[in-house]
C-alpha cells in the first residue's frame, strides 16, 4: 500500500479514490494537529459564550467544523503523500486548502467568537489583550491590507512555481508541509479581509471588499492556461511518476491547470455572492435602524408640540 520515505509515508499504489481518503498519519500530520486543536478551541469558545447566555449562529459553527473537516481530507489522508508525487493532486490539495478551507474557516468568524468567549480576568485576560494588541498592531494592519493580501495570494502561485522554489521545497516533507501552510495562511487572510465580521487589522468597504475577491480571478486564470499551454513540465518535482502508474506527465499538467480554473472561478462567485449578502443585510439594518431614529425624533417632535400647546391653551 505505501512505504516510509524518512519521516513521510509515501504511496507505491496508483491513486483511486478510496486510496486518497485512506488516513495517513505520519511526521506531516502537523496540519492535521493544528486543524484539531483548533476545532477544539472553536467549540469550547461556543460553550463559553452559551454558558454567559450569549448567543452565536449555528451556521458559523457549521462552516467552522467544515472548514475543518476539508482541512483534514487533504492532510491527514493519502492525499499528502501521492500529493508528493501527482501534480494534479498536488494542486487540488493547495487550492482545496487555499480557497475552500480558508473561505468556510473565516466564515466561522473565529476571530469574534475569541474576543467575546475569552474571559476579562486571569490567564483568559491575557490572552484577551494579546489577541487585540496583535490585530491592531501596525504589522497586522499592513499584512491584512487587500493590496497585501491580493499580492500574497495570486503572487505566491508565480513567485513558487514558476522558479526553483518549489522544487526546493517539495525536495522534503517539512518543505511540502511548510509550503502547504502557508498556502492556507494566505487563503485566511484574503478571506479574511472579505468576510470579516468582527475586529479585524483593516476593514475595507463592501465595494472594495468585492473587488479584492474579484481581482484574483483572471490572475489564477492565467495561471491555469499558463499550466495547461505549456510545451513541457512547469516544475521538475512530478517529472518522473511511477511508470506502472500509467501517468502522463502533461496530461497530469493539463489536469492540474484545470483544477487551478476551476477553484479561481467557482468559489470566487460563491464568495462575491456571500459578500453581497452581507453588504445588503448591513445595508437593510442601517436603514432600519435610521427609520427608528427618524420616528423617535418625530414622535418627540409631536409630543413636544403638543406639550406647547396644552400650554399654550389652558383650561378655564
Amino acid at each position: 500500500m505505501g512505504s516510509h520515505s524518512g519521516w513521510m509515508h509515501m504511496p507505491t499504489e496508483p491513486p483511486t479514490l478510496m486510496r486518497l481518503l485512506t488516513p495517513q498519519f505520519d511526521a506531516t500530520s502537523v496540519l492535521p494537529a493544528l486543524a484539531v486543536v483548533a476545532l477544539i478551541a472553536y467549540l469550547l469558545g461556543v460553550r463559553a459564550l452559551r454558558r454567559k447566555g450569549m448567543r452565536w449562529p449555528w451556521h458559523r459553527t457549521a462552516c467552522f467544523v467544515a472548514g475543518i473537516v476539508t482541512v483534514l481530507l487533504v492532510t491527514a489522508t493519502q492525499v499528502m503523500g501521492y500529493g508528493m508525487v501527482v501534480f494534479s493532486i498536488h494542486m487540488l490539495q493547495k487550492m482545496a486548502l487555499t480557497v475552500v478551507s480558508a473561505m468556510l474557516l473565516m466564515l466561522g468568524d473565529p476571530v469574534s467568537l475569541a474576543i467575546r468567549a475569552l474571559p476579562r480576568h486571569g490567564v483568559g485576560a491575557v490572552s484577551r489583550w494579546l489577541l487585540l494588541t496583535a490585530l491592531r498592531s501596525r504589522f497586522a494592519r499592513f499584512l491584512a491590507h487587500p493590496v497585501v493580501t491580493t499580492v500574497i495570494f495570486v503572487g505566491s502561485l508565480y513567485g513558487i512555481y514558476f522558479t526553483g522554489l518549489f522544487d526546493f521545497l517539495m525536495a522534503s516533507w517539512w518543505g511540502n508541509v511548510g509550503m502547504l501552510g502557508f498556502f492556507l495562511g494566505a487563503g485566511l487572510l484574503a478571506f479574511g479581509g472579505a468576510f470579516a465580521l468582527g475586529p479585524w487589522p483593516h476593514r475595507a468597504s463592501p465595494p472594495l471588499r468585492l473587488v479584492e475577491l474579484v481581482l484574483p480571478g483572471p490572475l489564477h486564470a492565467f495561471f491555469a492556461v499558463a499550466l495547461m499551454m505549456a510545451i513541457r513540465p512547469v516544475v521538475g518535482a512530478f517529472e518522473d511518476p511511477p511508470r506502472d502508474w500509467g501517468i502522463d506527465v502533461m496530461t497530469d499538467q493539463l489536469a492540474a491547470g484545470n483544477i487551478v480554473w476551476g477553484f479561481g472561478e467557482v468559489p470566487s462567485i460563491i464568495a462575491v455572492a456571500i459578500v453581497f449578502l452581507q453588504w445588503t443585510r448591513s445595508e437593510a439594518r442601517r436603514t432600519k435602524s435610521s427609520d427608528r431614529h427618524v420616528d423617535a425624533d418625530r414622535e418627540a417632535y409631536n409630543a413636544r408640540l403638543r406639550t406647547l400647546a396644552q400650554g399654550s391653551n389652558p383650561r378655564p
